[in-house]
C-alpha cells in the first residue's frame, strides 16, 4: 500500500498544479466569451490548435523520454544536459527558420488579419519548448511543492493580463471614467483577442526565469549517444502526440473550414467544459507516469497498475455523472448565453475523454515495455477516424459529427490498448467490475440529460445512489487507503 501511498500523494499535489491553474484559466472563458464575438473567439482556438500541433513537434517525446531514463540512467547530468540541450537547439532552429520566412507561416496559420500574432506564437512556442525538461526534471526528481509554486504563478500572471485587459478597461471605457494614459495606449493600439496570448507570453516568460536556476548545478555535457536511445524511444511518442492533437483540434480547425468561424466558436467554448475531465486526467496523469516507471521493477507492480485503473474508473464516472447533472447550471455560470447553441455536445465530449483517461493508464505497457510504435499506431488509428467522420458528417449533421467522432477515436484506442497490451504486458485488470461501473455512469447520465434534465432532485438522488454503490462495493479498499 506505501507505493499506492506515494501515488496518491504525488497525484493530489501535482493535482493542485494542473487543475487549480487550469480551472483559475477556466473562468476566463467566461471574460473571454462575454468580450469576444463566436468569430474572434474562434480566433483564440485557431491559434491554441497551431501551438499544440507545434509544441510535440519541437519537444519530440522527450518529455516522457526523460522519464524513462531517469531511474536507469545514473549519470544525471548527461540526462538533463543531452535532454535540455536537444529541444533548446530544436526551438532555436525553429525560431530562426520561422522568422526567415514569416510571410509563409503567417498566411499558413491564418494570422494574416493580425501579424502580431505571428510573433506572439513563435515567442510562446520556443520559451514553453525550452521549458519542458526543467519542469520534469522537477517532476521526476519529487519536488512537487516547487513544481506547483510555479505553475501558480504562472496562471497568476495570466489571469491578471486578461482581467485588465478584456474585462477592467473595457468597463472603465464604457462608465467614462480615466485610465492612466500608458494602459489606455496599449489598449487601443492592440487588436483584444491578443491580449489573451500577450498574457501568455509572459507567463511562460516568468515560468523559464524560475526554472533555469534549477539547472545550474549540472555539468553541460551533450551525450550523443545516449540522445540516440532517447530520440529512437521518444519518436513514436512524438507522432502519437500528433496525431492526439489531430484527434483533439481537427474537429474545431474542420468546423471553421466547412461551415463558419461563428460555429467553430461555438462549438469550441462548449468543448472547454470538458476541461473538468480533462483536469482530473492531468492531474492524474502527472502523478501517474512518473510513479509507473519508478515502480516498474516492484513485485507487485502489475497488481498496483490495476488498482489504480479501478480507482481512476471510479472517481472518472462520478466526475462525468456530476457534470452531466449539473450542467445546465455549469453552462450559465461559465460561458456566456450566445454560445450556449452547442452545449449537446458536452456529455458525449466528456465521454470521450474519460476513456482517453482509461487509456493513458492502459499505455503503462507499451512505454515499460519500450514498444512506444504501439501507441503511436494505436494514436494514428484514431486520427484517421477523426478524419474520416468529421469530413464525411458535418456537412450532414454539423458540429455533432465531431464530438461522435472524438468518442469513437478515443473508445478505439482504449479497446486496442487493452487487447494488444494484454498479449505484451499482462496486468490483472478487473474489467468487470470497472466496466460495470462506467455502464452504470453513461446509463445515468444519459437518463438525467434525457429525461431528467435541471430536474436537479432526480438527478442529485442518482447520484447519490451511484456513490452509495461504489462505496459499498469498495469500503474494505477506502477504508484501508483512508487508515493509512
Amino acid at each position: 500500500m506505501s507505493g499506492l501511498k506515494r501515488f496518491f500523494k504525488d497525484t493530489i499535489i501535482y493535482g493542485i498544479a494542473a487543475v487549480l491553474p487550469r480551472v483559475i484559466n477556466f473562468l476566463l472563458v467566461r471574460v473571454h466569451t462575454d468580450a469576444l464575438p463566436a468569430s474572434d473567439y474562434a480566433e483564440n482556438t485557431n491559434f491554441y490548435i497551431w501551438i499544440a500541433l507545434f509544441t510535440v513537434l519541437l519537444t519530440f517525446g522527450m518529455e516522457t523520454a526523460f522519464f524513462r531514463f531517469y531511474k536507469s540512467e545514473e549519470k544525471k547530468d548527461a540526462l538533463i544536459a543531452t535532454s535540455f540541450i536537444s529541444v533548446f537547439v530544436a526551438a532555436l532552429l525553429f525560431v530562426a527558420i520561422a522568422f526567415s520566412f514569416s510571410d509563409f507561416f503567417t498566411n499558413m496559420f491564418d494570422f494574416s488579419q493580425n501579424p502580431m500574432q505571428f510573433k506572439l506564437f513563435v515567442g510562446i512556442l520556443a520559451i514553453d519548448a525550452v521549458s519542458v525538461v526543467p519542469f520534469a526534471y522537477l517532476r521526476a526528481a519529487n519536488r512537487p511543492i516547487k513544481y506547483t509554486a510555479i505553475k501558480m504563478m504562472n496562471v497568476g500572471i495570466i489571469v491578471a493580463i486578461n482581467l485588465l485587459f478584456l474585462k477592467l478597461i473595457p468597463e472603465l471605457k464604457a462608465s467614462g471614467k480615466n485610465i492612466p494614459e500608458f494602459l489606455n495606449t496599449a489598449f487601443e493600439s492592440t487588436n483584444i483577442v491578443n491580449f489573451i496570448f500577450i498574457a501568455n507570453l509572459i507567463g511562460s516568460a516568468a515560468s523559464l526565469i524560475l526554472l533555469l536556476p534549477f539547472l545550474r548545478k549540472f555539468k553541460w555535457h551533450f551525450n550523443g549517444v545516449l540522445f540516440k536511445k532517447m530520440l529512437n524511444y521518444s519518436w513514436p511518442i512524438a507522432v502519437a502526440g500528433i496525431a492526439y492533437v489531430i484527434n483533439e483540434n481537427l474537429d474545431k480547425y474542420l468546423i471553421g473550414q466547412m461551415m463558419d468561424k461563428t460555429a467553430m466558436g461555438i462549438y469550441s467554448a462548449c468543448y472547454k467544459l470538458a476541461i473538468f475531465m480533462n483536469l482530473y486526467i492531468m492531474a492524474f496523469r502527472l502523478g501517474a507516469e512518473p510513479f509507473f516507471f519508478n515502480h516498474s521493477d516492484h513485485k507487485d507492480a502489475r497488481e498496483t497498475y490495476a488498482r489504480i485503473l479501478n480507482y481512476f474508473i471510479i472517481v472518472g464516472a462520478l466526475v462525468f455523472v456530476g457534470i452531466v447533472v449539473f450542467l445546465d447550471v455549469i453552462k450559465q455560470l461559465f460561458i456566456n448565453q450566445q454560445y450556449w447553441e452547442a452545449i449537446v455536445i458536452v456529455p458525449i465530449v466528456l465521454l470521450a475523454n474519460l476513456f482517453l483517461g482509461i487509456y493513458h493508464n492502459l499505455s503503462v505497457w507499451y512505454k515499460l515495455t519500450d514498444k512506444t510504435r504501439y501507441g503511436m499506431l494505436f494514436s494514428i488509428i484514431g486520427a484517421i477516424i477523426t478524419v474520416i467522420i468529421n469530413v464525411a458528417l458535418i456537412p450532414v449533421i454539423g458540429y455533432i459529427a465531431s464530438a461522435w467522432a472524438t468518442l469513437l477515436a478515443y473508445g478505439s484506442m482504449m479497446v486496442l490498448s487493452y487487447f494488444i497490451g494484454d498479449k505484451h504486458y499482462p496486468v490483472p485488470y478487473n474489467l468487470k467490475k470497472s466496466g460495470s461501473y462506467l455502464l452504470v455512469s453513461i446509463v445515468l447520465s444519459f437518463v438525467s440529460f434525457t429525461y431528467f434534465r435541471e430536474n436537479y432532485l432526480v438527478s442529485i438522488l442518482l447520484v447519490f445512489i451511484f456513490a452509495m454503490l461504489i462505496f459499498w462495493n469498495e469500503k474494505k479498499e477506502i477504508l484501508a487507503i483512508i487508515k493509512r
